[in-house]
């Protein structure tokens, strides 16, 4: 199954949703000129509705309205306007791949129960198939369950871990992953960082150093900073998000369970709200589920039925 297959697999509950509520919008009028024609209140009303309903967000809901709004009597078709304002919402969120000398480094962090020990197994098969040759660190050292979980995973996509004992240091495992990842010429370095630990404070400490020893060890170090958002909590992923920015600077987003919400919507309002590009989608529980994120993908997979 191709990428976009999956992708709009994934966006299945999510699409019937759009589509299905959108159809009701448009049968209010016999005339087929009212696609195109200036928007009146009660369907902006409807509009509105529907992306609140789909979790958008209120901030991307209104820069959406507004677009349709002032373009409307241009003659675009409702469907068209609408879909070209999520393209221009992702288009202002993305952001290149800050550089840095080799090794690359690569920090997964995420509250607990997000997914994101899997998501590393899952991104380092990704990365595989890719012709790249990763290196799993398993940092979480908080969680001996952890630990265990990432090398079963590792061993399904066959990459090599760096890991050490329960309660050892997590930035001194990282130093380890990255001498290893350097002698062992892997690229990049995946970090499964811990998602909880007794306090919120100790959490963020703990990222910061494991930053810092990735800067030292290689300049432009971590490069990328990938936060993993559980698609079916919604909008209190954001409130999530905004906790790691600052310590960890998060500079992408993964965003897991994207097949079991009828809410993926969310992914717009996290490129609004958070001007975070997403990087990869989790379409299901398979290998081969984590999937590059590619925005107008997504588009096509949530208006592949026109409206």
């Amino acid at each position: 199954m191709s990428i976009l297959s999956r992708l709009r697999e994934g966006l299945s509950r999510t699409t019937r949703q759009i589509v299905d509520r959108f159809d009701e919008i448009v049968r209010r009028s016999d005339s087929p000129e009212r696609r195109s024609a200036p928007v009146d209140v009660e369907t902006l009303d409807a509009l509105e509705e529907l992306l609140i309903s789909a979790d958008i967000g209120v901030a991307a809901t209104a820069r959406i309205l507004a677009a349709v709004k002032s373009k409307a009597r241009a003659g675009a078709s409702l469907r068209d306007l609408v879909a070209d304002e999520i393209r221009a919402v992702f288009s202002a969120a993305d952001r290149p791949v800050a550089n840095g000398e080799h090794p690359t480094v690569v920090l997964v962090v995420g509250v607990y129960g997000t997914g994101k020990t899997t998501t590393v197994g899952k991104l380092a098969h990704l990365l595989t198939s890719q012709g790249q040759t990763p290196l799993i660190c398993a940092a979480d050292t908080f969680r001996a369950a952890a630990v265990e979980q990432v090398e079963i995973w590792a061993k399904r996509a066959d990459v090599e871990v760096v890991r050490a004992r329960e309660g050892a240091d997590p930035a001194a495992v990282v130093f380890d992953a990255i001498s290893s990842g350097k002698a062992r010429h892997r690229d990049p370095i995946l970090v499964d960082t811990a998602g909880r630990l007794h306090t919120k404070t100790n959490l963020m400490n703990e990222l910061e150093k494991i930053r810092r020893v990735a800067a030292r060890e290689v300049p432009g170090a971590p490069q990328e900073v990938l936060l993993v958002l559980d698609a079916t909590v919604g909008q209190n992923g954001l409130a999530q998000a905004r906790q790691f920015m600052d310590v960890a600077g998060v500079n992408g987003v993964i965003l897991t369970k994207l097949d079991g919400t009828a809410k993926g919507g969310v992914a717009v309002a996290i490129a609004n709200d958070l001007k975070l590009p997403i990087r990869y989608v989790g379409v299901g529980e398979g290998m081969t589920d984590l999937v590059p994120f590619d925005a107008d993908e997504y588009v096509q997979s949530l208006f592949q039925t026109k409206w």
